[in-house]
């Protein structure tokens, strides 16, 4: 039966969507469960950063932990389901498995970049940065021809001289420090990719099939990394696989996983603004339980970064969804 509205026409064929825009469609038309899912999805990325900082293991075993331990907990629902097997299968040799690997080795490479910061400058300074993401998303999405709101560039500006003000403030503090900075921002602009091509994944593949492929691309990547930067894969206590498998559940499965869900119908320009949130929730966490609190100088600089956060999903929301 058509939908309310259409009429059927005898032997025309039947009427496909055309797919949204790059951006998406914001918070104000997305269904209340995607935003539900996309609150989850922030708390759990949130945790990252200081439980990461507080796991007694090398960066890089654990960027390769979290990442084959969801590919291991992804398998039982890929054996058991018949459709998932069989889309799986469709994927092999195609352009889903070949852009589900570039996304898999531009996360290994978002990870390789972040999580060594973690262990050079403090956990609110690597967090911020790495969650400059959305603006590089959205000058991404500009290259694409998808033309923003100003005033969605003008939180991009304010959200971007945060970060400027906060590398600042770690200039002050040591070199080291600096690079550590560095190494997150590269990070944040890895992650830019990644939203990008899962979000293009996403229009035609489901969820649990496009991060198998992802988080096993992305392990087997960071495998002969760790080994040839003699990274130790195990030897851990107790307490240490159990803060690994938290963060598997959590950051990964929960976060990563979960944005993945949602970028489909919120789109990569507010799904990644969304990451900023990350900071003032990693700032907190890290305060409370690792008592690195922010040098003061570095509050002005996290609320410019919420600041163009608003602004960004302000912007975001007035535009008229195109479908």
């Amino acid at each position: 039966m058509p939908a309310s509205g259409t009429r059927a026409t005898a032997g025309a064929p039947p009427t496909r969507p055309v797919p949204a825009v790059p951006g998406g469609t914001g918070l104000a038309t997305a269904p209340r469960l995607d935003i539900a899912l996309l609150v989850l999805a922030v708390l759990g990325i949130g945790l990252s950063g200081p439980l990461i900082t507080a796991i007694a293991a090398p960066a890089l075993a654990i960027a390769f932990w979290r990442n084959a331990l969801a590919t291991a907990a992804l398998v039982p629902a890929v054996l058991l389901r018949p459709a998932l097997r069989r889309e799986l299968r469709r994927a092999w040799g195609n352009r889903t498995l070949v852009l589900s690997a570039l996304a898999g080795a531009v996360l290994a490479a978002h990870f390789a970049l972040w999580l060594p910061s973690l262990g050079m400058t403090s956990v609110a300074s690597s967090v911020a940065l790495v969650t400059t993401t959305p603006i590089w998303t959205i000058l991404l999405l500009r290259l694409r021809g998808h033309r923003p709101p100003a005033a969605v560039w003008l939180g991009v500006c304010v959200a971007f001289t945060g970060a400027l003000l906060l590398t600042g403030v770690d200039l002050t503090i040591s070199a080291r420090a600096l690079a550590g900075d560095a190494l997150a921002l590269a990070g944040g602009m890895a992650g830019a990719v990644y939203v990008l091509i899962g979000a293009e994944v996403r229009r035609t593949t489901s969820t649990t099939t496009y991060t198998f492929l992802c988080y096993s691309t992305t392990a087997a990547l960071l495998l002969p990394v760790c080994l040839i930067a003699g990274a130790g894969l195990g030897g851990y206590s107790g307490e240490t696989w159990l803060k690994l498998l938290l963060l598997t559940a959590t950051a990964q499965l929960l976060g990563h996983s979960l944005m993945n869900r949602v970028v489909r119908g919120l789109g990569p320009s507010v799904t990644s603004t969304a990451i900023l949130l990350e900071a003032p929730i990693a700032a907190l966490i890290a305060a409370v339980w690792l008592s690195q609190r922010p040098e003061p100088a570095a509050y002005p600089a996290l609320a410019m970064i919420l600041a163009g956060l608003a602004l960004v999903i302000r912007a975001e929301n007035g535009r008229a969804p195109v479908t």
